[in-house]
């Protein structure tokens, strides 16, 4: 029996098969997991471009003797946090609910990508609060990766599954070059210029 969505720990309700869940579920479950795999690996790139407009917003500059520290867990912590939880998560995902797992991460990815926007703290501090926050965002992505690809599995029949998680992963390597793209284009220094510059009427 193939498992639509996973029973609640609890064991309160029984486990929906793909036939009571109907045939358009398997396309949400295919387009919610890429959407959450695209946006957490974008995440993970657009940052270095970012990075110098991030440390001059908080005045730090990280080339600096003992500011290094600063810069490497920026950029690392993110990959780092999500490279040694999503096994374990995965394992979360197999005892209380794949489904009930990708959305916990999907929620903390979304409110820590909302507090790392609103950082009003400057020097040291908002350095801190950056990491600790794109930390964070580190867990909820560990939480969209280990559980999209299981949610897969279950939701399409073996003839589709291997398109399915086929389509995950491009997902997944496209956002790697897409969120450095995009990262250009935000943080372009032209577009900067333009936006700074003074009105030539006068």
């Amino acid at each position: 029996m193939h498992r639509g969505q996973e029973p609640n720990s609890g064991g309160s309700r029984r486990t929906r098969t793909l036939a009571e869940l109907g045939p358009r579920y398997k396309w949400m479950a295919l387009s919610n997991t890429t959407l959450g795999m695209l946006i957490a690996t974008i995440n993970s790139s657009i940052v270095l471009i970012a990075l110098p407009d991030i440390f001059k917003g908080i005045g730090v500059d990280p080339l600096k003797s003992g500011n290094t520290s600063y810069l490497l867990w920026m950029i690392m912590g993110f990959l780092v946090v999500t490279a040694v939880l999503v096994v374990s998560f995965g394992r979360l995902g197999d005892m209380y609910g794949r489904a009930r797992m990708y959305n916990l991460g999907f929620a903390v990815f979304t409110v820590s990508s909302i507090l790392l926007a609103v950082t009003w703290q400057q020097g040291a501090a908002g350095a801190w609060w950056l990491i600790g926050w794109r930390i964070v965002q580190g867990v909820g992505g560990a939480f969209l990766m280990a559980n999209s690809t299981a949610i897969l599995t279950d939701a399409f029949p073996p003839g589709q599954r291997g398109m399915a998680l086929s389509i995950n992963v491009v997902a997944a390597i496209a956002g790697q070059f897409l969120g450095l793209i995009v990262g250009v284009w935000i943080y372009s220094p032209s577009k900067r210029y333009r936006a700074g510059s003074p009105n030539r009427s006068k």
